[in-house]
């Protein structure tokens, strides 16, 4: 190993713990970035073959509200980039639906429409005369944010889909401000037909040009590359005097502080002596996994960016993208490129399926829906990545709370997505990275 001694080692080679390096380092500071997996980038790593390139952590795309990071984003990608116009549809009731729900209501069949504005309309009553029940779970929110109709025909089996956990058990706290609330002029438009857009943070994206998301992990990661030890699983992490020692079953390094950006469960289990309260908090923090199902296909994709799927009867899969749509270069010539994702948690019907099983199942999914031609399928593969997505059930504010405040007491700081286990997109996890090196100053 040829670290030894270091100023700061950063636990976790993704997104988090590579920008935090970056930063760091410009900062002067010796660092090392110690990563589990024999390469980089956690949820934001591409596989490259035959010619196609997938995004195995599920699709991914350049967008944010957050200027100083969209900006950081794309100037380390420079040219390797092109903008996209989303052009998304959510597959209800066998038919295309524009995306966000509350702005196709115009595409739903009649009855499905009457429901849904008319709830709407009961619904914002409701909260003017302050009627509405509080809002105590996600569920709550949904149908107090968009009325029973919206929330029964999409938004609540979608979610049930997404999280694999009943939005009715889910905390509500997180959501507000993550999900815009639609304006009342939209909602209206939208169900006598006349055009509207939501979500238009989101409305361009970027991506990539060449190397699928990783290239922008890979960007960001330039200046760092030999302060990054892949294939360093961290078994221990121990005290030693006024630094620490890491160790992975074979090699030992010291660094004088550590930041964690792996899953946080995963910090606990090699601290020695941790509380009983304390793990078992951790033990009971929530997440899913998602299986990711790569199809290379013969001739084009649909013209859509990305199709959510919130029935469960069309199939396991919660949202299905099209990266050919995305980068001309993720495909071999005449090819295109399909991704499903397919949330699960260990023991459900889902983790007891093969591989193989999976791809069957999605590619005669997609061919019922009729986005694909058994014939025409080309390549297959199966990606699975254990943490996926922070689930807030109704006690993640009360457990969250006593693994932070036992990290915070030993001195290790969390940051990023599974560390901090709060729901941060890419923007979010570079935001959290900026705000922790501007706090550290």
């Amino acid at each position: 190993m040829k670290y030894t001694g270091v100023k700061t080692a950063i636990l976790g080679g993704g997104l988090t713990g590579l920008t935090l390096a970056r930063f760091l380092r410009e900062d002067g500071e010796e660092v090392v970035v110690l990563e589990a997996e024999p390469s980089m980038g956690g949820l934001c790593r591409s596989r490259m073959v035959n010619g196609f390139c997938f995004d195995t952590g599920g699709s991914h795309i350049i967008f944010s509200r957050d200027r100083e990071v969209l900006a950081f984003m794309l100037e380390v990608l420079g040219g390797n980039r092109e903008d996209r116009k989303r052009k998304t549809k959510i597959f209800y009731k066998d038919r295309l639906v524009k995306y966000p729900f509350e702005n196709g209501l115009s595409e739903l069949p009649k009855e499905d429409l009457y429901f849904c504005l008319s709830e709407f309309i009961r619904t914002l009553i409701a909260a003017e005369k302050g009627e509405l029940p509080p809002v105590v779970t996600f569920a709550d929110w949904i149908e107090n944010t968009f009325g029973k109709g919206i929330a029964e025909c999409y938004l609540l089996p979608y979610n049930r889909k997404i999280w694999n956990f009943p939005p009715e058990k889910m905390s509500a706290h997180w959501v507000e401000g993550r999900v815009p609330r639609p304006p009342v002029e939209d909602i209206i438009r939208s169900a006598v037909g006349i055009e509207t857009e939501g979500y238009t943070h989101q409305a361009v994206f970027s991506y990539p040009v060449e190397g699928g998301i990783e290239a922008l992990v890979q960007a960001i990661a330039g200046p760092i590359m030999d302060r990054v030890s892949c294939g360093f699983a961290v078994r221990t992490v121990r005290r030693t005097g006024s630094g620490w020692e890491i160790g992975d079953g074979s090699r030992t390094i010291t660094a004088d502080r550590i930041i964690c950006t792996m899953p946080v469960q995963n910090l606990l289990a090699a601290l020695p002596d941790v509380p009983s309260q304390v793990r078992e908090a951790g033990d009971a923090l929530r997440y899913n996994s998602v299986c990711s199902v790569l199809i290379g296909v013969r001739g084009s994709v649909p013209d859509i960016s990305w199709l959510y799927v919130p029935d469960p009867g069309t199939g396991l899969e919660n949202r299905i993208s099209f990266p050919s749509n995305y980068s001309t270069r993720v495909a071999p010539p005449g090819c295109g490129a399909i991704l499903a994702e397919i949330t699960y948690n260990e023991g459900d019907d889902v983790a007891g399926m093969s591989d193989q099983q999976v791809i069957d199942h999605v590619t005669g999914s997609l061919a019922a829906m009729g986005f694909l031609k058994a014939g025409d399928v080309i390549f297959t593969d199966v990606a699975r990545h254990r943490f996926a997505y922070v689930v807030y059930d109704l006690g993640y504010q009360a457990n969250i709370k006593v693994v932070r405040d036992f990290c915070q007491e030993i001195g290790i700081d969390l940051v990023g997505r599974f560390a901090q286990f709060e729901y941060l997109n890419m923007d979010g996890c570079i935001r959290s990275v900026m705000d922790y090196v501007g706090r550290s100053k």
